[in-house]
């Protein structure tokens, strides 16, 4: 993506494991992906019947199951992968449906104080449902399609249930009527 989500000479790794790796600079220390360039997509969807797509999936650095929108790495397993590629593979894994087009509308850091990993928002428009959701490779996602005018209601819901809440649906479900810029979304 650009020069500055690799580290450089003067970096020292404390760790590398399959996903992640663990570096020092100086005496700040940070992770970073070590697949993908650092590079995630969020997905923001609503069905033909204008239901917001939500997963819910157990996270273990939290302990706890949380409440997200379809996301996933960049490149993980796809050399060849675009922001694009990824945000149809990783609706279509995780929901079941499939985009008739995509939009990428912002890319930003994550966590900038601890993680070198940026995310994209991606809108998706003109679902067609072509399959179960759930994931791949062992994943256990729980799809919840919720009417678009409940959604925060509900995600308050869930809250109260125990879970948590991934602070980017806000985010999300804004940007399911607007621009970044603040323009009506077309």
């Amino acid at each position: 993506m650009n020069d500055h989500a690799h580290a450089d000479a003067d970096s020292e790794i404390l760790y590398e494991g399959r996903w992640l790796r663990l570096r020092r600079r100086g005496t700040w220390e940070y992770a970073e992906r070590v697949h993908g360039d650092g590079m995630a997509v969020i997905v923001i969807a609503v069905t033909p019947d204008d239901k917001v797509l939500f997963v819910e999936q157990q996270r273990v650095p939290l302990g706890a199951p949380t409440i997200e929108m379809p996301a996933g790495l960049v490149g993980d397993d796809h050399a060849t992968d675009t922001l694009e590629d990824a945000a149809r593979r990783e609706l279509v894994e995780e929901t079941g449906w499939k985009p008739g087009r995509v939009e990428v509308l912002l890319i930003g850091p994550t966590s900038a104080g601890m993680s070198n990993e940026r995310i994209a928002f991606v809108r998706a428009r003109d679902l067609v449902k072509v399959g179960a959701g759930g994931g791949v490779g062992g994943e256990r996602i729980v799809v919840h399609e919720v009417p678009r005018a409940r959604a925060t209601a509900w995600l308050m819901q869930k809250q109260r249930e125990g879970y948590e809440l991934d602070l980017k649906l806000w985010g999300g479900l804004w940007m399911l009527e607007h621009n970044p810029d603040g323009s009506p979304a077309a």
